[in-house]
């Protein structure tokens, strides 16, 4: 009975040792497969080269997200502006010897500004002036004649009807020599006059919210271009003056008159004095004459 049992419970004996030592050889596998990782390593600090930007080309928030760049303004050239309308090239050359325009785009991009309106004379409007008129004038007067074409607001095309004349230009204020009054009809038909020309305004160059460029039909020339300079008062002559001081006056004249002769007055009666004294000699010498006879 003892050997059945035995030999009844030999496979199951067999079959753990089996399992065990499988076991074993898996362990053993496993830990040569996967040897112990070392400890991490503490990081290292390297120091930039000289030269060398530590800046972020793209920020990056607290959050780990990285912010966007914020878009720049579009900056507005008016050069470029009228470039692209191909026909204003001699109002471009101004613009530029002049350097006006740095002034104009500066004012565009200055925060607070009212914006700018720009009547645009056409190359065709300029081909119609004198010829060497432009070469004529002083440069001051050339600034003036671009500021007389600029306003220090802007005006949209149907808000010209609201303007108070004489407007007042960039060239100044002076209501006879820098006028230009304006005049709509219809809301969108707009005419000047300066005193020396009558312009319309025929079409739309750019407009914005802060920019608009209007083409006209002529060269907005003021009076204080096309009329001689003020001439300034003339001084009064020093030898003049000086005469005016030292004489006297008729009055005076005429009272200091009464009391004394003439050098004439005096002459004459010296004459008739002398005359009388002769005709006595004359009678007494006859006399004697006479008497001796």
């Amino acid at each position: 009975m003892k050997i059945t049992n035995l030999k009844q419970q030999q496979p199951l004996f067999f079959s753990v040792t089996f399992l065990l030592l499988s076991l074993a050889l898996t362990t053993t596998t496993l830990a040569q497969l996967s040897p112990t990782q070392p400890a991490p390593s503490p990081p290292t600090t390297t120091t930039p080269s000289p030269g060398f930007s530590t800046v972020p080309l793209v920020p990056v928030s607290p959050s780990g997200a990285p912010i966007a760049a914020a878009p720049k303004a579009p900056t507005i050239d008016i050069i470029q502006i009228l470039k692209k309308a191909k026909r204003f090239s001699v109002l471009i050359r101004l613009l530029e010897t002049t350097q006006l325009i740095n002034q104009l785009n500066s004012q565009l991009v200055t925060s607070g500004s009212g914006g700018l309106t720009l009547f645009a004379p056409e190359d065709t409007a300029f081909s119609k002036l004198k010829p060497g008129f432009l070469n004529s004038l002083s440069d001051r007067k050339k600034v003036e004649l671009l500021q007389f074409h600029t306003l220090s607001s802007f005006i949209s095309i149907s808000n010209f009807d609201t303007l108070t004349n004489p407007v007042q230009t960039q060239a100044g204020d002076d209501p006879q020599r820098l006028q230009l009054n304006v005049t709509t009809y219809g809301g969108s038909q707009v005419s000047m006059t300066t005193g020396a020309v009558k312009a319309s305004i025929t079409g739309t160059v750019y407009t914005d919210s802060k920019l608009a460029i209007y083409q006209v039909d002529k060269v907005l020339l003021p009076l204080d271009v096309v009329l001689p300079a003020k001439a300034p008062a003339p001084a009064p002559a020093p030898g003049k003056a000086k005469a005016d001081k030292t004489k006297p006056s008729s009055s005076s004249s005429s009272s200091s008159g009464e009391g004394k002769a003439s050098p004439t007055e005096g002459s004459s009666n010296g004459g008739e004095s002398k005359g009388m004294w002769m005709g006595v000699v004359l009678v007494v010498v006859v006399g004697v004459t006479t008497i001796i006879g």
